[in-house]
């Protein structure tokens, strides 16, 4: 049987392509903050306010604006696979 990962571990591991091992604290640090959840209760819906502040903090760390494109973009096309179950 092939693991799902759920929607939490989807989101570091995409980031951990940008931010390497700092990924899980970041994420962590913006859902807490952001969404007043704890990380692993992140939901498809939770998604767009989410994306939106990690664009933001990304913008802040790089001025390479195709990078932080293409990590948002990275992050959206989770939403679309918000039909799936994730556990």
């Amino acid at each position: 049987m092939e693991k799902t990962y759920s929607l939490y571990d989807q989101a570091i591991e995409i980031t951990t392509d940008y931010l390497g091992p700092a990924a899980k604290r970041f994420i962590d640090r913006q859902i807490v903050a952001h969404l007043d959840k704890k990380p692993e209760n992140l939901t498809p819906a939770d998604l767009s306010k989410l994306t939106i502040w990690m664009e933001a903090t990304v913008s802040l760390l790089t001025n390479d604006k195709d990078v932080v494109s293409e990590y948002i973009n990275k992050l959206e096309e989770l939403s679309s696979t918000s039909r799936q179950e994730y556990y």
